[in-house]
């Protein structure tokens, strides 16, 4: 009888073992997106997309990237608990010294977004970046020593290249995305990131393989689509998508492409099966280039929630 009563208890004990195990293994991963407009997906339908899904920690009602990177990661079965501490017009000097206690926190993951032009009044300098850059993860790490630390370089602007007298005035529409890149490079050595997630060289990739028009002051040519929105400075969903896509495989290390035609957030917002695939293949092939290690992404239906 004792035999059975001690078998029966270590198979209750075992069972709560195992459950237990299974529930750490189920907890959620946290990841925080620091940047501007560029991250909160400013001018187009993605800005308040799904913002239910995800924490604005300025309580602004912001989906944004964050809430397609949460979506993306859903349909991956993955599961990610995604916030977002974002301000129009800021470098990362700003959330450093007027955000830090809300930023300040044990992540997991943290994504870096600073000023379009590097720095605002010297155009293409990354000192600034480099310096709030390093000071921010030290800020993150002194939280959780082993936070997976990722700054995001981002596209070259219309307005700065095509309009006379602007500082990219005059050079290829690749070559704000080189530059601003150049200076995640040096900031992301500096900080210690893990890596640079080069949403600019999807951009210019895209551009390349003919999928994006590179100069929407001439007008759109047929069979390809607008990166930019109205102000040819900020992305369109087309642009804020493809953001997504990268950030979604940089950090998952999952295939983008394997979220397939039938991709919720682009039937959504309005983005055909054939242009949700070759921003996938686009995201996939940069990232690939970039040195990432993918693997598929066992997609399955998310929630309508």
């Amino acid at each position: 009888m004792s035999l059975i009563r001690w078998s029966m208890k270590s198979r209750v004990l075992l069972l709560l073992l195992v459950a237990s195990a299974a529930a750490r293994g189920a907890q959620a991963e946290t990841i925080l997106f620091i940047g501007n407009s560029f991250t909160f997906a400013a001018y187009s339908p993605v800005w308040k997309y799904r913002a239910a899904s995800v924490q604005d920690l300025n309580r602004g009602g912001v989906g944004g990237v964050p809430a397609l990177f949460k979506l993306f990661s859903q349909e991956a079965g993955l599961n990610y608990d995604v916030s977002l501490e974002t301000a129009p017009g800021k470098d990362l000097a700003f959330h450093l010294e007027q955000k830090r206690s809300l930023v300040a926190r044990a992540w997991d993951h943290v994504i870096l977004q600073s000023y379009s032009t590097l720095d605002e009044r010297r155009p293409g300098d990354p000192s600034s970046l480099t310096q709030s850059a390093t000071a921010l993860a030290s800020v993150l790490r002194a939280q959780n020593p082993n936070v997976d630390i990722r700054l995001m370089s981002t596209w070259s602007r219309a307005d700065l290249t095509y309009m006379p007298g602007k500082h990219w005035f005059g050079q290829p529409i690749t070559a704000m995305a080189d530059d601003v890149r150049a200076g995640y490079d040096r900031a992301a050595q500096a900080s210690g990131a893990k890596s640079v997630i080069g949403v600019g060289q999807a951009w210019n990739r895209a551009y390349a393989v003919g999928f994006a028009d590179p100069n929407p002051y001439d007008g759109v040519d047929p069979g390809k689509v607008d990166l930019w929105t109205f102000d040819n400075y900020h992305a369109s969903t087309y642009g804020y998508y493809l953001e997504a896509l990268m950030v979604f495989g940089a950090v998952t290390g999952r295939d983008p492409a394997s979220l397939g035609p039938a991709e919720t957030a682009a039937s959504e917002l309005g983005v055909s099966q054939a242009q949700a695939m070759a921003m996938q293949a686009i995201a996939r092939d940069e990232l690939v280039a970039e040195g990432y290690p993918l693997a598929p992404a066992r997609v399955s239906a998310p929630s309508a929630h």
